[in-house]
Order: structure tokens, then C-alpha cells, then sequence
């Protein structure tokens, strides 16, 4: 069967959630993307978002050099949700942390995971 990014389906204002995640299963972070971003996305193998704030295209890494390289695409079970495997090339967050996911709740207290990269 052939994919067809038409077939997602997106919100009203024409956006998708997506994960990255890297190879090994650690979860970096998660954007939106529009039919556009996931053509692109897959047709040039370097992962690309929608950014909401700038109402733009956001290849990931085109400023910082910390792209993520396709690996595989996975639609979820209501194709309402994309999962992006990736290799990261650098930090994913704009924190400079590997993963954006490094706040931890624990027993009603924020607890901080990972320390920004050198």
C-alpha cells in the first residue's frame, strides 16, 4: 500500500503531532507538522516541522545544525499522531538538552533530569 499524507488526519487548522524519538527509544521531543512538513520530510530524509509561533517552516537543525535524520515514520492507530525514529545530531531541545522531556514530577515536586550540554 502506498502512503498517502492526505490520509492523516489533522486538525482544523491543518496540523499533526509528532514525536522524535531516537534509536535507541529515548523520547526528544514533540512538534507539529502539516501535509507539507511530511512530504518534505519524506522526500528529503531530514526531518521537518511546522513552527506555530514564526507560522512557518521549521527544518529542524537549519539554524543550530542539530538536525534529525529519518529514520522511519510510524502513523498511529487513529492516524491522527506521527512518530518520528530519528538520529539526532546534537541536542533536540532548544534548551540545549538532548531531550525536551527533562522535567520529571515526583511526589508534587518538579525535579530537573538532565543538565543543558556543554
Amino acid at each position: 500500500m502506498i502512503f498517502d499524507p492526505a490520509t492523516l488526519r489533522y486538525t482544523a487548522e491543518g496540523l499533526i503531532p509528532a514525536i522524535a524519538q531516537d534509536t535507541g527509544g529515548a523520547v526528544l521531543m514533540m512538534a507539529w507538522m502539516t501535509r507539507e512538513t511530511v512530504e518534505e520530510t519524506l522526500a528529503t530524509g531530514q526531518v521537518t516541522y511546522w513552527s506555530r509561533s514564526r507560522q512557518a517552516i521549521w527544518r529542524k537543525g537549519e539554524s543550530s545544525g542539530h538536525v534529525q535524520t529519518l529514520i522511519e515514520m510510524r502513523v498511529d492507530c487513529d492516524r491522527d499522531c506521527l512518530l518520528m525514529i530519528v538520529d539526532q545530531a546534537g541536542p533536540a531541545c532548544h534548551t540545549n538538552r538532548r531531550s525536551c522531556f527533562y522535567t520529571a514530577i515526583r511526589d508534587g515536586a518538579e525535579v530537573e533530569l538532565m543538565a543543558p550540554e556543554a
